[in-house]
């Protein structure tokens, strides 16, 4: 293929032969000739798309839906895919990886315990299993529920495993000794959220269903169902808790937001600015702020001191995914259009854009140090950026 070089007002194009070139320069994606409709599209990728990412994952087959990173272990990394599996890997160690063996359908969620002992694994094939990171071994199957894992979480302390499914219900295990704790029932839908709060002794459930429970672990009674008037009109998406346990923020795909107190089980405020699905929410650990991302494109940043957007950014595509960057101002965006994004949460800017995927961000996760972030991609790949800039 020959390639077109403006030379001038007065030459018009000079066309170069591939053997005629001696070295090849990155330029600019604006500066760049559009290519022709015909061009090679792998040449065409390859220009457009630098690959900020200092470490590539490439041991999945398929589209890489969930990543966690160890608590304890900085370099610890675990990701789930449309392969039917899961994998363990280190940030710098291409040569190590342990495949988390075993399910029947695609690795939806992975999750570490809280003292970084345990990994867990949930599949759709509707079956959760728990591995020793130490021994690398399988340490126990989880089974239970009738259908898909749509999430798992560790409670906060001890080794009990909390799993959402698509039959409605949510399941929980005690990991040290395999063993089946409590089923809670009551939603009408698929279970997409959950998780125990920082104390440890709530459970808040989101659905499908449109609707936010809230359990007490030990009896697996429903203390609360908060639905319908002042709440959502639509399944729920995501939920995130904050950390003195007393608020749970939920979003859905009505495109609001909203702040549950959780002793009480009333609608606290509501977070209403966004004009499509929300599909990730996180809260600063270290002041009164919330963010939400959507499918409109936007992340807002929240003052839920007086429920009002901070600020807004704006992205190319869909926010699918995001986190705050320890206990920093700025946060990390996934985006359909395949880019990460780092926020400054004071100015709304965009302080850096991390390329690399050419496909849609599915999740994204920090390192226990916040030295790296890592994202999986329907690509098909992890890759790992270094942020450490932005502690």
């Amino acid at each position: 293929m020959s390639t077109p070089l403006n030379e001038g007002e007065d030459h018009g194009d000079v066309f170069l032969d591939e053997d005629d070139i001696v070295e090849e320069i990155n330029v600019d994606e604006e500066d760049l000739p559009d290519a022709d409709d015909d061009a090679d599209s792998d040449t065409e990728a390859y220009v457009d798309e630098a690959d900020d990412s200092v470490h590539i994952f490439t041991g999945h087959t398929g589209e890489v839906y969930t990543v966690a990173c160890s608590p304890t272990d900085p370099t610890l990394v675990a990701t789930g895919a449309g392969d039917d599996k899961g994998f363990l890997w280190k940030i710098g160690q291409g040569d190590w990886a342990f495949e988390l063996q075993g399910h029947k359908d695609s690795v939806s969620s992975v999750s570490f315990s809280s003292d970084g002992q345990l990994a867990a694994s949930g599949s759709f094939d509707g079956v959760i299993q728990v591995w020793d990171i130490l021994s690398g071994t399988l340490k126990c199957t989880l089974e239970g529920p009738g259908t898909g894992i749509e999430w798992v979480r560790w409670h906060p302390r001890g080794h009990l495993v909390l799993g959402g499914s698509d039959d409605s219900t949510v399941w929980m295990w005690n990991a040290d000794k395999a063993v089946y704790l409590n089923t809670f029932s009551g939603h009408a839908s698929t279970v997409t959220c959950g998780d125990f709060t920082p104390d440890g002794k709530i459970i808040c459930t989101g659905s499908d269903d449109a609707s936010l429970r809230i359990w007490n672990p030990k009896t697996g009674e429903n203390i609360h169902v908060v639905r319908g008037h002042f709440y959502h009109t639509e399944g729920l998406t995501c939920l995130a808790i904050t950390a003195d346990s007393s608020l749970v923020l939920t979003g859905s795909k009505d495109g609001s937001a909203h702040v549950v107190n959780i002793i009480t089980g009333k609608v606290v405020t509501s977070l209403t600015s966004h004009t499509d699905s929300i599909e990730c929410i996180g809260l600063s650990s270290s002041s009164p702020w919330a963010a939400t991302g959507s499918m409109d494109k936007k992340l807002i940043i929240w003052d839920l001191q007086h429920s009002i957007p901070r600020c807004t950014c704006e992205h190319e595509e869909g926010v699918t995914c995001l986190s705050w960057v320890g206990g920093s101002r700025f946060v990390a965006t996934g985006c359909v259009d395949g880019r990460v994004r780092i926020w400054d949460s004071l100015s709304g800017e965009c302080v850096k854009t991390l390329r690399g995927h050419s496909d849609a961000i599915q999740s994204l996760a920090i390192s226990a140090d916040g030295n790296h972030l890592v994202s999986v991609s329907l690509d098909g790949t992890a890759r790992v950026f270094e942020i450490d800039e932005f502690h």
